[in-house]
């Protein structure tokens, strides 16, 4: 074996090495183990891997060395052949409240784009896609009426702040417009001025912009584009496609039902930008307020068993009474559990009908009373972090969550788990464009999915904080994403990846070390046990001696 090809390293002293001599080749998977005790991690993390860091940081330039601090050579004679350094340790690196599974594994990022990208905005109201149409929308529309066909273009008559209808068509005269559409037909304007009256509306007049024979040659087509736009500008938005099959409204303005709606963007769907941040908890998910399981502590009593703690004492007990006392009328289970409970039961006892008032209510007396110190001192008893109501726990606005993709919002797939949306995306049908405009996103998707459950962790969801993850759980995911972002050359070192897993998981961790080997990367692994990963694998021994 030569030095070129390998890390070399000769009279090594940390800690407890006793001036040991190693070679260790690159682009292998190589397994450090031994007795603990025996300097595997040191060899591993405070010999090969501060080394390493070392280098990368004297590499840098001084302006930028000043920020890192000085990081001390380890005890060692003679150390070659260290690639960059990359330690992925059982620890959970970060405690931001904003961090979670999703933008830990660059995830989130590809579905944020995914939706900006095809994403499709359906309306609150009545269900309905929101489309916009442009100047080429519409102008396709009208060919496909067929060559031959007589179509009209004409725009909604918009009035100014004070306008009347006379004034606007004598306007309308001047820039070159002769007629306009009502009743069924096409007038000209100096006809239907002598009958305008105060019955009149401006609803029931569309100006004419043009009158056309479709044909294919490029003067029609380029006609009908001008045409087209400048009803687009006259309608304010709108123009109107008066034909054989009826009159064909379109709008270049992103709205419906009365509600004009954000065209999707990356931003839009990042809660830690202010664009797409929840107003009431800037993106957190949580707010201070009531916090529902102070309130009812044990979920497994029922109401009659004063399951609801605030409702306890004498003084407060009618806020109860009055709700067991009115069940029977809107066939409320006072005797069910409250775990048992329907969603929609739970909510009521939160918003109250006429029959009894709700929690709501009860907390808003209490605050309505909080110049009495024991109103005061019961409202923090029962006051913590608390889901925000606004956004549900999803830390977006709600104008986000009316972009759907499969007939579900962003905030429906990162409650999913991992297993789950494998299964969602792998099945995801999308129409041409989208399927063409989607394609490279659909693939880092699929493929950072799937690397999170080839290292056991497909019941995690995106929106799982990082800070909540166990040590071996935040190696796995940062051993994933190391994955997806295909970095070759480089020098990977873990400690222990397999504590905790079950053998079937076991195996195929020792797979996705494999393919992180394959990339061209060398994998330095600190294992107790040699079986673990010990099949096709190089085996470092470290003895105590």
């Amino acid at each position: 074996m030569t030095h070129e090809k390998s890390i070399y390293i000769k009279g090594a002293r940390v800690h407890n090495l006793k001036n040991i001599e190693v070679e260790i080749p690159h682009d292998k998977l190589v397994v450090v183990t031994g007795l603990s005790g025996s300097g595997k991690s040191t060899l591993a993390f405070d010999t090969i891997f501060a080394e390493g860091q070392r280098r990368y940081v004297e590499s840098l330039s001084a302006y930028a060395r000043q920020f890192l601090g000085k990081i001390n050579k380890p005890d060692v004679d003679i150390i070659t052949g260290i690639a960059p350094a990359i330690a992925i340790e059982q620890k959970v690196n970060t405690r931001n409240p904003r961090s979670t599974v999703g933008t830990t594994t660059e995830i989130y990022d590809y579905l944020k784009l995914l939706f900006a990208r095809i994403g499709h905005t359906f309306s609150p109201v009545s269900g309905q896609e929101v489309r916009c149409y442009s100047v080429d929308d519409v102008a396709t529309y009208i060919q496909e009426l067929g060559e031959g066909s007589r179509a009209v273009i004409a725009a909604p008559l918009v009035l100014a702040e004070g306008q009347g209808i006379i004034e606007k068509l004598t306007l309308l005269l001047s820039d070159g417009l002769m007629r306009v559409y009502t009743d069924g037909q096409t007038r000209l304007i100096e006809e239907i001025l002598p009958s305008i009256d105060e019955t009149t509306g401006a609803a029931d007049i569309q100006v004419v912009i043009d009158r056309m024979r479709i044909a294919p040659d490029d003067d029609t087509q380029t006609r009908i584009r001008d045409s087209v736009a400048r009803a687009f500008s006259y309608g304010d938005g709108i123009c109107t496609v008066i034909s054989d099959k009826g009159a064909a409204e379109f709008s270049s303005r992103f709205e419906a039902d009365g509600i004009e709606f954000e065209h999707p963007s990356e931003h839009l769907f990042s809660f830690n930008n202010p664009l797409g941040a929840c107003p009431r908890c800037e993106g957190y998910g949580k707010v201070i307020g009531i916090d529902e399981d102070l309130v009812i502590p044990d979920k497994g009593k029922t109401i009659y068993e004063d399951a609801i703690a605030c409702w306890r004492g004498e003084t407060m007990r009618k806020w109860k009474e009055k709700l067991v006392e009115n069940a029977y009328k809107f066939d409320f289970p006072i005797h069910t559990p409250f775990h048992e409970l329907t969603q929609e039961q739970k909510r009521l006892l939160w918003r109250g009908n006429q029959y009894f008032h709700g929690l709501d209510e009860f907390f808003a007396y209490i605050d309505s009373e909080r110049r009495k110190i024991q109103f005061r001192v019961m409202k923090a008893r029962y006051t913590g972090k608390t889901t925000c109501p606004e956004c549900g726990g999803s830390r977006l606005r709600k104008e986000a969550l009316y972009v759907r993709i499969g007939g579900r919002n962003i905030a429906d797939l990162v409650v999913m788990p991992v297993d789950e949306l494998i299964v969602f995306f792998n099945g995801l049908q999308l129409d041409e464009h989208d399927t063409k405009t989607a394609a490279r996103i659909l693939i880092e998707i699929r493929s950072r999915l799937q690397y999170l459950t080839d290292v056991g962790l497909g019941y995690l969801t995106l929106d799982r904080l990082s800070s909540t993850l166990s040590g071996g759980e935040s190696q796995r995911i940062n051993l994933s994403t190391s994955l997806g972002s295909n970095l070759t050359g480089s020098l990977y070192i873990l400690d222990e990846p397999s504590i905790g897993l079950h053998p079937r998981d076991t195996n195929r961790l020792i797979k996705v070390l494999r393919q992180l080997r394959d990339l061209g990367n060398t994998v330095i692994v600190v294992e107790h046990e040699e079986f673990q990963l010990l099949p096709g694998t190089e085996v470092e021994s470290v003895s105590e001696t």
